[in-house]
C-alpha cells in the first residue's frame, strides 16, 4: 500500500463512489450511528489487509463486518441462535455487534483467526447505501490509527489518515459518540465483550441473565484470544497520561486543585468545571451517560491539541448503563491507571 496517497473527500450523494473504490480494492473511511469506520470489501482479502497497514492495527484484532439488512447475515454465519435472533429483531439496524459461528465465505482476516465473526447492521444511511452499492459487506474497525481515540467526527479521520485511504465519505458529527456493544454466542451463556449504547440492562430484559467479560472492567489475561475489537490492553488514549479519579465530585475537584500544574487538565463533568482552578475539558453531565457517550472521544482528542498538557486528572462516570461503556473506554485510555479516593 502506497504510504502518501491522495485521499479524495467525498460528501453526501457519492455513496456510489465509495463503492466502486471498495470493489476496486480500495479502502473507505465511512460514517456510522456510532463512530467513523475505515472500510473494505469484506469478503476481499487482500483490500482487508490494507485497513491494517493503514490504521497500524495489529492482525489479531478481529474486525466487524457491516450489513446493510438483518436477512443479510445468513450466509455469513453457520446459525443463528435463539436469544441472538431476540436482540436483532430488537436492536437491528442499530449499535449491537453480534458474535457467530463464521462460515467459509469469511475472511481469515476479518476474524483475527478465530472461527467467529462480528456482524452488525448499522442505522447510518450512508454506510448502508454503500453496503447495497457494493453488494457486499463491509469489513470496517473504527477509522483512526491504533490505539488512539475513535473518531466522531470528519476533521478526526481527516487528521489521523489523510494520505493513508483511498477516500473518506464526510457524513458529518456521529450521532451516538461510542462503538457498538458486541455480544457473543459461542458459549451457553452469551457474553458481552465491549459495552455500548445497548445496555447490559436492555439485553437482559430480552433474554435473561449475559455474562459480563472480566476484559470490559479490567486487563485481559496473559494468551487471552481477542474476540472483539476494544479489548486491547491501552486502547483510546491521548498522548498525555491519564489517571482515573474514582471519587465524588467534592473529592475530585479538591485532589485536581491540590495537585495540578500548567501541565495538568481536569477531564470532568460540566457541573465541576466552575469549581476547578486550572486547565478543563468536560465530557459532560454528571446526570447524563448519553451525552458523556457523545463528547467523551472529542474531548480526548480536544486535549492532545494542547501541547503543554502531559497529565489527564479524569472523573469516574458511573459503572451501569450507557456509564459502563463510557467507563470502559475511560480506563483503557488511561492504561488502567486508577486513584480511589
Amino acid at each position: 500500500m502506497k504510504i502518501n496517497m491522495k485521499t479524495q473527500i467525498l460528501h453526501p450523494g457519492d455513496e456510489k463512489k465509495a463503492s466502486d473504490i471498495l470493489k476496486s480494492g480500495g479502502i473507505v473511511a465511512l460514517p456510522t450511528e456510532t463512530v467513523y469506520g475505515l472500510g473494505a470489501d469484506g469478503l476481499n482479502e487482500s483490500a482487508i489487509k490494507k485497513i491494517f497497514v493503514a490504521k497500524g492495527r495489529p492482525s489479531d484484532n478481529p474486525l466487524i463486518l457491516h450489513i446493510a439488512e438483518p436477512e443479510d447475515l445468513s450466509n455469513l454465519v453457520l446459525e443463528v441462535p435463539k436469544k441472538a435472533q431476540v436482540l436483532i429483531d430488537n436492536f437491528w439496524p442499530g449499535p449491537l455487534t453480534i458474535i457467530l459461528k463464521k462460515t467459509d465465505i469469511v475472511p481469515k482476516a476479518v476474524s483475527g483467526g478465530l472461527d467467529t465473526v462480528a456482524v452488525r447492521c448499522p442505522s447510518n444511511e450512508a454506510i448502508k447505501k454503500v453496503i447495497k452499492h457494493l453488494k457486499r459487506p463491509i469489513a470496517a474497525p473504527s477509522a483512526n490509527l491504533s490505539g488512539k481515540p475513535s473518531p466522531t467526527k470528519f476533521s478526526h479521520v481527516l487528521h489521523d489518515l489523510d494520505g493513508k485511504i483511498d477516500a473518506i465519505l464526510d457524513g458529518g458529527d456521529c450521532e451516538i459518540g461510542l462503538e457498538s456493544t458486541v455480544i457473543a454466542f459461542n458459549e451457553e451463556l452469551p457474553r458481552i465483550l465491549r459495552p455500548g449504547k445497548i445496555t447490559k440492562e436492555q439485553i437482559e430484559d430480552l433474554i435473561g441473565d449475559v455474562i459480563l467479560d472480566p476484559a470490559v472492567m479490567g486487563k485481559i489475561k496473559s494468551g487471552q484470544k481477542i474476540m472483539s475489537p476494544g479489548m486491547k490492553y491501552k486502547h483510546y488514549a491521548p498522548k498525555a497520561k491519564v489517571i482515573v479519579i474514582k471519587s465524588n465530585s467534592e473529592k475530585y475537584i479538591d485532589y485536581v486543585n491540590k495537585n495540578s500544574s500548567e501541565n495538568t487538565l481536569s477531564l470532568c463533568f460540566d457541573e465541576d468545571k466552575k469549581y476547578i482552578k486550572g486547565k478543563c475539558i468536560s465530557y459532560g453531565k454528571e446526570s447524563d451517560d448519553i451525552s458523556q457517550a457523545n463528547l467523551f472521544f472529542d474531548a480526548l482528542r480536544k486535549i492532545d491539541t494542547l501541547d503543554e498538557v502531559n497529565l489527564v486528572f479524569a472523573r469516574c462516570p458511573r459503572r451501569e448503563g450507557v456509564g459502563l461503556a463510557v467507563y470502559n473506554r475511560l480506563i483503557r485510555s488511561s492504561g488502567f491507571e486508577v486513584i480511589t479516593l
